[in-house]
């Protein structure tokens, strides 16, 4: 189980990241937007493996219908991962969104 201030130690732990507001959450950026607090127990990432991550952990995470146009987007309920699976998710979402800031 991991909270914000994991997630907010985990992303800035990343190189060239900042933290603001997005709809009035802490979200984090590099070059682009890659994590949002969606609440305070959920967290928004990128992945190239939600149709994975939804199949095999339905707990864990879900799409809320804002998100089902944006393929690469799902949402991760914190008290259902642990620290190792949370780095794993930002590292990716960070990757992510750098590799297509830098595609623009």
């Amino acid at each position: 189980m991991v909270s914000e201030d994991d997630v907010r130690s985990v992303c800035l732990a990343l190189p060239g990241t900042s933290e603001r507001l997005s709809w009035s959450r802490p979200a984090w950026f590099a070059r682009t937007l890659f994590a949002r607090m969606w609440d305070d127990t959920v967290l928004t990432v990128k992945t190239e493996e939600r149709d994975a991550l939804l199949a095999s952990q339905p707990g864990a995470f879900f799409v809320h219908p804002h998100h089902e146009q944006y393929e690469s987007l799902v949402l991760v309920r914190l008290g259902r991962i642990d620290l190792e699976e949370l780095t794993e998710l930002v590292d990716e979402s960070y990757r992510i969104a750098n590799s297509t800031a830098s595609r623009r």
